[in-house]
């Protein structure tokens, strides 16, 4: 028995020396897997692999289309964190989904603007016509404040992003909403009068807020972007080197002579 003992503690000591040489997140071993939506947010994190990169962080971008995945992803682990969302999103999400994520950092704004291809004022839209909004039920309030707050419609006192149709109080020209995916908005504007469209599908699209929107949210509008990952990683030393590569002067001056007002950096 005592012979043998030596041999057991060897056996036991090599799954122990095989963890130990786990590659660190963010390591060429192991790179951090960040998940963006397709277009703008997919372009500034490319710009902040390369500023990463010089700090020795390796990132590896998966793009998706939709806003649902990123965060099933990386409740799931197969992302290390995501940028795409903003906080009343993220809220909803966490809340309805029971996902165990939280926001380490701010990154841009992605106005709002309301869109259509037979009008040039939200005044000029036909009565019953109709107008597609968001269907994600942050993003489905905030166009709707967005409308009303620019004479489509009237909402009741204190409504915000949370509004539904239901909340519609006065509604002289009894515009019909439309609920529709968020990525899909861009491809009905031929089929509806207008369309309240996030700015990175809009900017996918060939559509620049700034330039083409009939009415937009100001740059001072509460929905701004964010960083998100697992709770447990968020006081993880890569986490503080991701946030750190993105608020760079570096990055925000990309943000601004790519996009020209139409993303606004809030860091």
């Amino acid at each position: 028995m005592t012979a043998r003992r030596p041999l057991l503690l060897a056996g036991l000591a090599l799954p122990f020396a095989a963890a130990a040489q786990s590659p660190a997140i963010g390591t060429q071993g192991r790179p951090m897997r960040i998940g963006v939506t397709a277009g703008p947010h997919a372009q500034i994190m490319e710009k902040v692999r390369e500023v990463a990169g010089r700090d020795g962080l390796v990132l590896r971008i998966t793009e998706f289309s939709d806003y649902i995945q990123p965060n099933a992803a990386l409740a799931a682990g197969d992302l290390d964190a995501n940028s795409y969302q903003h906080q009343p999103f993220l809220d909803q999400q966490v809340r309805d989904r029971r996902l165990p994520l939280v926001a380490v950092a701010r990154t841009v704004i992605f106005p709002m603007g309301v869109y259509s291809r037979r009008h040039r004022r939200l005044a000029d839209i036909a009565q019953g016509g109709r107008v597609a909004i968001p269907n994600d039920p942050t993003n489905g309030g905030r166009a709707l404040v967005l409308l009303a707050s620019n004479g489509a419609f009237r909402l009741r006192d204190g409504a915000d992003f949370r509004a539904t149709v239901a909340d519609i109080t006065e509604n002289p020209k009894r515009i019909r909403i439309v609920e529709l995916e968020a990525a899909q908005l861009p491809r009905a504007l031929d089929e509806v009068e207008a369309a309240a469209i996030n700015s990175n599908f809009a900017l996918q699209a060939g559509l620049n807020p700034v330039r083409d929107a009939v009415a937009i949210e100001g740059a001072d509008n509460p929905y701004a972007n964010l960083i998100a990952v697992r709770q447990a990683d968020r006081e993880a030393e890569w986490v503080r080197r991701l946030v750190a590569a993105y608020h760079t002067p570096e990055v925000k001056e990309f943000v601004n002579a790519t996009f020209q007002g139409a993303v606004v950096p809030v860091f």
